[in-house]
């Protein structure tokens, strides 16, 4: 897939929230300067389309102090408000880079129920397969036969070994027999999926805890990612979400998923803001080809909804 047309994507799912930004900053600006009653407004703007009080206030103070001409087009303050962001969001856009001296490279996905999470796996499994490496996919989730299943086609379509068992299986004894099997078969790269699980399901996170410790004890350097994936249409709920699964996991980076229809894209603004957790990935679409790499610029000009020069 071409870069033109990822970036075509990225902007279209980013439309609903690019909307309300530059919206809420030409309506600031219509007939007036940028004074303190403007600066006030836009602060606001930026809260709505979620990127948090705590950055939409860093963001409408460096405005302040900004000194534009009398007559500032609301052009000149969206592509200002680019550059704000992304110089917070450069640092933290790094991609899920393969490690080939790991036999296998372990990645545990982990998330709320549906966040994407069983998809992103299968999607990372077919961009894995399509660069030559044998990959498994571990199915951990063995509270729904629904995700089982799911798994299973991703598998079949990109040709992977699934690892399952029956539901109500446990699941640290499946993550740990898919190392074992992974390591005498030759796999490059181990996909683990876990089940959804919210911070108020004791049960749940208790299991989770117990699945990272069992493959520490084959592998003590794994997971060697640990993903979070979230998604962008929870908005502010996102932060609870890392909050509470980075008690429980050793998270090392973040997907964000549901970017396309979602008003709510300036969440991960928030998220870079707070956490400086890696965001590796973003997805627009249901295909392997719409989870694409999180860069930076492109983001932030299409969040905000200036038009990308190619």
């Amino acid at each position: 897939m071409s870069s033109e047309s990822w970036l075509s994507r990225l902007r279209k799912g980013l439309s609903k929230s690019s909307s309300l930004l530059t919206e809420g900053v030409t309506a600031a600006l219509t007939g007036r300067r940028l004074d303190a009653e403007a600066i006030e407004e836009l602060e606001e703007t930026l809260i709505l389309a979620d990127l948090g009080p705590a950055m939409a206030s860093r963001i409408a103070k460096t405005l302040s102090q900004k000194r534009f001409e009398k007559n500032v087009e609301s052009d000149e303050v969206l592509r200002f408000l680019t550059g704000l962001i992304t110089e917070v969001l450069e640092p933290i856009a790094k991609p899920l880079i393969y490690q080939s001296d790991k036999k296998p490279h372990i990645i545990l996905a982990v998330g709320v129920n549906g966040s994407g999470k069983t998809t992103t796996v299968g999607k990372l499994a077919q961009q894995h397969t399509k660069k030559g490496r044998k990959v498994m996919l571990a199915a951990a989730d063995t509270f729904r036969a629904a995700a089982v299943e799911q798994l299973e086609i991703w598998g079949n379509r990109t040709c992977s070994t699934v690892v399952s068992a029956e539901i109500g299986a446990d699941a640290a004894s499946l993550a740990y027999k898919s190392i074992e099997r992974a390591k005498s078969d030759g796999t490059q790269v181990l996909l683990i999926d876990t089940a959804g699980r919210l911070h108020n399901k004791d049960n749940l996170m208790a299991e989770l805890e117990k699945i990272v410790r069992v493959i520490k004890k084959i592998d003590p350097e794994a997971p060697h990612d640990c993903v979070l994936v979230l998604d962008a249409t929870t908005g502010q709920n996102a932060i609870a979400q890392v909050e509470f699964f980075q008690k429980t996991a050793p998270i090392t980076g973040l997907i964000v998923t549901k970017l396309d229809g979602s008003a709510k894209g300036g969440v991960l603004v928030a998220l870079a803001d707070k956490f400086k957790l890696p965001v590796h990935a973003v997805g627009v679409g249901e295909t392997a080809e719409d989870l694409q790499p999180f860069e930076a610029h492109d983001f932030a000009e299409s969040l905000v909804g200036l038009k990308i020069e190619c």
